[in-house]
C-alpha cells in the first residue's frame, strides 16, 4: 500500500505532537493516557462535524466511504478531544492542569494538518479576483489562499503561548484563550472558504465554530472561578 503525500503529513503530524507530550508524560505515568484519550476523542469528534457540517451530502454518492473515510474537522477534533481529556483525567483522578501543554500541541499539530490540506488542494478558499494574495486552484481559477491565512493564524498562535508561557501569564488558561481565538477566527474565515451553507446561511463548521468558542469562553470563566475560591480559601486563617 502506498500512502499519499497528504497520509505522511497527517502522520507526521501525530508523530510531532506525540514527540512534544512525552516531554510532558515524564512527569506522570497518567499523562501518555491522557494524551491517547485526547488522540481517540479528537478523531471521533473531527469525523462527527465533518458528517455534520457535509459528509451527509455524500451519502449514497459513488465515493461515498471515500470521502467519509477521509473527511474530518479541526473544529470536531478541538471538541471530541477536550471533552475525552477532560473524562479521562477525571476517571484517573488527574488534577493538574493540562491545556497549557496543549495549547502548544494543538497549533503545531493543525499546521502540519493543513499543509496535507494544501498539498491535497481541499479546504480551498471561495473564487475571487485575481489579486497578489489569491492562489491557482488546479482549475486554474483565483481563490482565497484559505489554508495559507489559517496557518499563518496558528504560528501567530503558538508564538503567543510561548511568549505567555516564558512570561508566566495566564497559567492554565491558555487553551481555553486558544479554543475562543480560534473559534472567532473560524467563523468569521468561514464566509472566505468554499463550504455548503447548511443552517440560515451557515456553514456547518461556523456552527461548530460557535461551539469551541462558547467553550474556550466557559473554560475559561470556570478556571477562573476556581481559581479565586482557591486563593480565598489558602488567605482564611
Amino acid at each position: 500500500m502506498t500512502l499519499s503525500a497528504y497520509s505522511w503529513v497527517m502522520l507526521g503530524s501525530i508523530g510531532l505532537s506525540l514527540g512534544l507530550w512525552t516531554r510532558v508524560a515524564r512527569r506522570d505515568r497518567r499523562l501518555p493516557y491522557i494524551y491517547l484519550a485526547a488522540l481517540a476523542g479528537a478523531f471521533i469528534g473531527a469525523k462527527a462535524v465533518y458528517f455534520f457540517a457535509e459528509g451527509f451530502l455524500h451519502v449514497g454518492a459513488p465515493n461515498m466511504w471515500l470521502q467519509l473515510a477521509t473527511g474530518k474537522s479541526i473544529l470536531g477534533g478541538l471538541l471530541g478531544g477536550y471533552a475525552s481529556v477532560e473524562l479521562a483525567k477525571r476517571v484517573m483522578g488527574y488534577e493538574s492542569v493540562t491545556g497549557d501543554w496543549f495549547a502548544l500541541v494543538a497549533p503545531v499539530g493543525i499546521m502540519f494538518g493543513r499543509i496535507g490540506c494544501w498539498v491535497h488542494g481541499c479546504c480551498q478558499g471561495v473564487v475571487c479576483e485575481p489579486a497578489w494574495y489569491t492562489m491557482r486552484d488546479r482549475t486554474d481559477q483565483d481563490r482565497w489562499p484559505a489554508v495559507p491565512l489559517e496557518i499563518a493564524f496558528n504560528l501567530l498562535a503558538l508564538a503567543v503561548f510561548l511568549a505567555l508561557r516564558k512570561a508566566k501569564r495566564l497559567s492554565g488558561q491558555h487553551f481555553h484563550l486558544y479554543l475562543i481565538g480560534y473559534g472567532t477566527f473560524r467563523f468569521f474565515h468561514e464566509f472566505l472558504r468554499e463550504e455548503p451553507r447548511v443552517v440560515i446561511g451557515l456553514t456547518g463548521y461556523q456552527i461548530a465554530s460557535l461551539a469551541v468558542l462558547a467553550l474556550g469562553v466557559f473554560g475559561f470563566f470556570s478556571r477562573k472561578r476556581a481559581t479565586e475560591a482557591l486563593l480565598a480559601g489558602s488567605n482564611v486563617e
